[in-house]
């Protein structure tokens, strides 16, 4: 059973590095992330690029800023699996939460 991931990301690249190695550190391996860069101004796209490009789990979707919840949106629309999660990608949530799923 396919797990997908959906990462809403707007200007998270301090911290969006530790999502997403929360996400392939995960002891299940049957899933899927796809990313949503929503229009960010710094980094945050080069990094989810370059997570795509080493792992094919992973998906990048780039689109203009509409806000979280059309990233969301997006993100969801292209989710494959039997089951579906959504996180944030904030500082806030990564402190609090190094495990995703």
């Amino acid at each position: 059973m396919t797990i997908s991931v959906v990462i809403p990301v707007y200007n998270t690249e301090r911290f969006i590095r530790f999502a997403l190695d929360s996400v392939v550190h995960q002891t299940y391996s049957d899933w899927e992330c796809i990313c949503v860069n929503d229009g960010s101004t710094d980094g945050s796209a080069a990094i989810l690029d370059e997570y795509a490009a080493n792992d094919k789990r992973f998906r990048v979707v780039h689109q203009a800023n509409g806000g979280e919840g059309a990233a969301r949106n997006a993100g969801m629309d292209l989710a494959t699996g039997s089951r579906v999660r959504s996180s944030r990608a904030p500082a806030d949530t990564c402190r609090r939460s190094p495990r995703v799923g």
